[in-house]
């Protein structure tokens, strides 16, 4: 199993709670970026332990492959001395030299292989990581453009809410009867020059009865009366 498997376990419990609760998401970029650089230094110093381990079991491989030579010789020495019993001892102790050598070789083997996969998880959290600090300044910025859209966005449907329109309308109707009652201040009086004209006409009116009264007892038309 990979590290990265072991860092999703790490942080997969306080990011998806965070996710789940719509935590915001510049303090969650930065929970992620300090737990890959934690889990980073964690990967490091394991893969540090592990090449000590490893320096530790080489150095017992080659004494005990040492070993294993020195009771080969002794035994080559027993035969041409003519001693069996010699050799056959040897030759015990050599084989267990030998299982020995397997049994440490196996181990330095597998010490190989973890350190391998430890360079190769470093090299890809580290490649994540320099993509998630790039990442970050560009999804703050996004993260504060969406928060001034959605701020606009309330603003705008406060704007084109019902409540504010039957504002509008309540405005306006008050508008329009101060604009009725003002009409009706002066509603049945004419102006000034409506009632010069009307003086006028009615003077022209009273001249002419005038006249006409005078004409109808005037000598001319009395003296025609009476003849």
């Amino acid at each position: 199993m990979g590290i990265f498997t072991r860092f999703r376990d790490i942080i997969s419990s306080n990011i998806n709670a965070m996710l789940d609760q719509a935590e915001d998401p510049e303090k969650l970029i930065k929970l992620m970026i300090r737990e890959m650089e934690d889990t980073l230094i964690e990967i490091k110093s394991s893969c540090a332990n592990a090449i000590a381990s490893q320096k530790k079991v080489q150095r017992l491989l080659e004494e005990t492959r040492e070993r294993e030579g020195f009771w080969e010789e002794k035994a080559e020495l027993a035969v041409t001395k003519g001693r069996d019993d010699m050799a056959r001892q040897a030759l015990l102790e050599k084989r267990r030299f030998t299982q020995r050598v397997d049994a440490v070789d196996e181990e330095f083997t597998q010490l190989s292989m973890i350190i391998e996969q430890y360079r190769d998880d470093i090299q890809e959290l580290e490649n994540k990581l320099k993509s998630a600090r790039e990442k970050q300044r560009m999804l703050v910025q996004r993260h504060i453009r969406a928060k001034q859209k959605k701020k606009t966005q309330q603003k705008i449907r406060q704007v084109d809410s019902q409540d504010v329109i039957q504002r509008f309308d309540k405005i306006e109707t008050n508008i329009e009867r101060m604009e009725a009652e003002a009409d009706l201040v002066n509603f049945g009086r004419k102006t000034s020059l409506e009632e010069e004209f009307e003086s006028l006409s009615a003077d022209e009116e009273i001249e002419q009865q005038l006249q006409d009264l005078k004409s109808s007892q005037s000598p001319e038309k009395n003296d025609t009366s009476q003849g």
